[in-house]
């Protein structure tokens, strides 16, 4: 599946106005973004939100950056995606996450992450309509959930990494499979306000503990995890300032062995990012 060197990953693509967000969805795939990516957020109906922007579209890929498998039933997401590409080809990539022990524990089950997406993927493997591995994606930081992404679906999407985490990754996976990180983006040429604004949105992964430990991985301390994250983490982690200081992370990324990058553009009043999303679109080429 051809995700287009560049991507935008939303959370108002799910939640905003629907009718603003048929509207953006329709412009970003004019401006030629290769995928929209949707959170898979508490649950709900996130394929029927898929279906809503594919209808507004004709020829981006959609997928879901991703999907809790404590909150979706295997049976029906094989389904669900099956429906989707009898009715719009296959522009559907399905995103899927272990999540943290706490959603483990709230289905009544213990928290084994590698051994739990193993036996999700067998459930989507013998389900009436399988949902074939090149159709989906794992979120995965850890080393085994990346061998596992690599093995079983068509690649990984790691969320808030560094370039050479991108590059560490590339060198687990090797050359085949898909390389497809989550890359935030302040459009904002002043430090302060820039990283303010990344705070407030990354801020409250810091505290969780599988993004603490893939952090840790990446070379960061406890003292930059403290406080919304330091200087040096935002930095690490957040593209921010002018269009060509966004576009100098995205050739990072690339050069890492990314094949595509998902761009997550924050605002501090978490309005549509329209303005932003057409002055990054030369990216896409």
């Amino acid at each position: 599946m051809d995700l287009g060197r560049a991507g935008i990953w939303s959370t108002e693509l799910r939640l905003g106005d629907p009718v603003e967000t048929a509207e953006a969805a329709a412009e970003l795939d004019d401006l030629g973004w290769g995928t929209l990516w949707i959170p898979g957020l508490g649950g709900g109906d996130v394929l029927g939100d898929v279906e809503r922007l594919l209808r507004a579209t004709r020829t981006t890929t959609v997928a879901t950056g991703v999907i809790s498998i404590w909150r979706h039933d295997a049976e029906e997401i094989a389904r669900g995606h099956a429906a989707l590409r009898e009715a719009y080809g296959a522009r559907v990539l399905t995103g899927l996450g272990v999540s943290d022990p706490a959603a483990a524990n709230g289905a009544g089950r213990p928290f084994r992450p590698v051994e739990d997406m193993n036996g999700y993927l067998d459930r989507l493997d013998h389900a009436d309509v399988p949902l074939p591995a090149g159709e989906r994606i794992l979120a995965a930081m850890g080393p085994r959930l990346v061998r596992l992404g690599g093995q079983r679906t068509s690649g990984v999407h790691p969320f808030m990494v560094t370039p050479e985490s991108t590059a560490a990754t590339r060198e687990s996976l090797g050359r085949g499979p898909t390389l497809a990180p989550y890359q935030a983006v302040v459009l904002d040429g002043d430090p302060g306000r820039a990283r303010a604004t990344a705070r407030g949105f990354l801020g409250p992964f810091l505290t969780m503990d599988h993004y603490a430990r893939s952090l840790r991985r990446q070379g960061f301390a406890d003292e930059d995890l403290a406080g919304g994250g330091s200087d040096r983490l935002i930095d690490g982690v957040v593209a921010w300032g002018e269009v060509e200081a966004i576009a100098g992370r995205l050739a990072e990324h690339h050069d890492a062995g990314a094949d595509h990058v998902a761009l997550h553009v924050l605002r501090a009043d978490g309005a549509f990012p329209r303005r932003e999303w057409r002055e990054l679109a030369p990216l896409t080429r």
